[in-house]
């Protein structure tokens, strides 16, 4: 009974003094609260109760460049220069269709220059004077050129009658053709197709009569341009080095050396072609004119001269001449001629692509049989058969100065870069490596040139 009082007095004890700290720890927070309370605000540390946080600031955004795919992005780049290059050449494209009377006229006596540029060398080189050396060979071109156009209309208005009564007994013997041949055509067929084109001709009267209106108007026009391109062509000969001097001076001086260099080239370029052109315009006109000449085609001649002129006109040319002369020999001289007459065209025209084109025109002016069938139609879109007939010479002329443009930039790169010293000079300096022996020579990297010292 003695130990039970001891034991409870302890238990109280520890009671006591857990009490006595709960209420000291509850009077210290009480007077910190206090404390706080009365603290102002703008000197009391700030709490997460008293005041709420600060937002923190945006995380910062990519730039949109680096948001958008390299493929896109390149495809933008591209692409806003190119609608920079197709608004510039809109805008070229209808100066010169607004101006085209000058511009076919001068790009004409370009070429007809190149043609005849070489022969006023020749009598500059035999001591006649240049003055009379360009009169003297710009008459006898013109003069040429007008007998060759005198002998066709002679020709035809000689033989216009004769020509009207074959195509009269070509009609009638290719109607007999028709009535007798397998695919059951009636006569009743073939006079309605008459008639309609009777009718046509009566209903079109008036937009013939325009048209014959237009041609008047066309007539004046290709006598202003024949002008124009006879007084162009005098100048080119007698002054051309100093007219391509002045323009040289319109050029940027950074560009001028550049262009300079690729002028000459071009002038060559174009003058084979020309050359070349007339060439085998010659010999397609005089194999194929004595083809039809020996297969009593009438009219031989003026339509041998027709092909010579349509021949300055890639591929389209060779085949309307060609069609022109077979439709006539159909006509007058009926289907065995007109077979006759084709297979002489095609043959004439087989050797001339794949001989005499190769061997006159040479690589000097070689263009891709492509590039040939879409620059006519592209020129003969823009600016008619003119724009087709300068439209192949106008590409190779391009070919050209890019080709040497290029060459050029890369010449004087390499012209300008830093000479290379020490260990790399001695790598990249040519060795010349002894063949293996029993393997074959194989060629080694090429030198490079020297730089020059600035």
């Amino acid at each position: 009974m003695s130990r039970v009082p001891g034991w409870l007095g302890r238990l109280g004890a520890g009671l006591s003094e857990m009490s006595e700290r709960l209420d000291e720890r509850r009077a210290e927070v009480e007077r910190e609260r206090a404390e706080s309370e009365a603290t102002p605000p703008e000197e009391s540390a700030p709490s997460h109760e008293a005041f709420p946080q600060e937002p923190l600031p945006p995380v910062p955004r990519p730039d949109p460049a680096h948001a958008v795919p390299w493929g896109v992005r390149v495809a933008a780049e591209a692409g806003w220069r190119l609608l920079v290059l197709a608004g510039t050449l809109w805008v070229l494209i209808r100066v010169i269709s607004a101006v085209q009377l000058v511009v076919m006229a001068f790009v004409v006596s370009l070429l007809l220059t190149a043609l005849l540029q070489p022969t006023v060398a020749r009598l500059k080189r035999a001591g006649v004077p240049g003055g009379a050396a360009t009169a003297l060979t710009a008459i006898l071109g013109f003069v040429v050129i007008g007998l060759m156009g005198w002998f066709v209309t002679w020709q035809v208005m000689a033989n216009i009658d004769n020509l009207s009564d074959q195509v009269q007994g070509g009609i009638d013997d290719l109607r007999r053709w028709l009535l007798n041949s397998p695919f059951h055509v009636t006569d009743k067929q073939i006079n309605g197709i008459a008639q309609n084109l009777r009718d046509a001709i009566g209903n079109n009267t008036d937009s013939i009569t325009s048209a014959g209106l237009e041609g008047v108007t066309v007539v004046v026009e290709a006598l202003t341009g024949i002008l124009l391109a006879f007084f162009s062509t005098l100048f080119l000969l007698y002054d051309g080095r100093r007219i391509w001097e002045w323009t040289l001076k319109l050029v940027p001086a950074a560009a001028r050396p550049g262009v300079a260099g690729a002028g000459p080239r071009a002038w060559a370029t174009l003058t084979a072609y020309v050359r070349g052109t007339v060439i085998v315009a010659l010999i397609d006109a005089i194999f194929i004119g004595l083809g039809i000449y020996f297969l009593d085609v009438p009219m031989a001649v003026p339509l041998a001269v027709f092909i010579f002129l349509f021949s300055f006109i890639p591929l389209v040319g060779a085949v309307a001449s060609g069609a022109l002369a077979v439709v006539v020999a159909l006509v007058t001289q009926g289907v065995f001629t007109a077979v006759m007459t084709l297979a002489v065209v095609l043959a004439v025209q087989q050797i001339e692509g794949h001989i005499l084109q190769p061997f006159i025109l040479g690589r000097a002016v070689r263009v891709h049989p492509l590039a040939v069938v879409l620059s006519v139609a592209a020129g003969g879109m823009v600016a008619g058969i003119g724009g087709a007939i300068v439209a192949v010479p106008l590409v190779a002329v391009t070919n050209t100065v890019v080709g040497y443009l290029h060459s050029y930039s890369r010449e004087q790169t390499l012209r300008h870069a830093p000479r290379p010293r020490g260990a790399t000079a001695s790598n990249v300096a040519p060795v010349a490596a002894a063949p293996a022996s029993g393997a074959a020579d194989e060629p080694g990297p090429p030198a490079q040139p020297p730089a020059m010292d600035a």
